[in-house]
């Protein structure tokens, strides 16, 4: 037995399809600070692993420089001419030095 409610059939079905897309909005609603802190997080992890491969860089370098320091003597005296200025006794050590960059005044720099 089907009997035609006419207009109320159509409203309760709109009804039913509002009240779905509410509910739809509602969770996204709820969900989206969520969302938006998960990306947050994604961004930190991928820039804190590009500073691990950075500091695990750095590392590797100066691994290889200390032990290239502890077992090469041509690297230690090479480091010792440069950073501490020694010299063997029949050398002569000559240091240059940069020039300080001349100060442009304002009114010259106009002419």
């Amino acid at each position: 037995m089907n009997v035609d409610l006419g207009i109320w059939a159509k409203l309760s079905r709109l009804i039913l399809v509002l009240l779905l897309l509410a509910t739809v909005a509602a969770v996204a609603v709820w969900y989206f600070p969520l969302i938006e802190k998960n990306e947050g997080f994604r961004k930190q992890k991928l820039r804190l692993e590009e500073e691990i491969k950075k500091a695990e860089d750095d590392q590797k370098r100066l691994k290889a420089s200390l032990y290239s320091l502890e077992h090469d003597p041509r690297t230690l005296e090479r480091m010792a001419r440069e950073k501490l200025g020694y010299a063997r006794s029949n050398e002569t050590v000559v240091r240059f030095e940069t020039a300080p960059a001349p100060a442009t005044n304002s009114a010259t720099a106009r002419r």
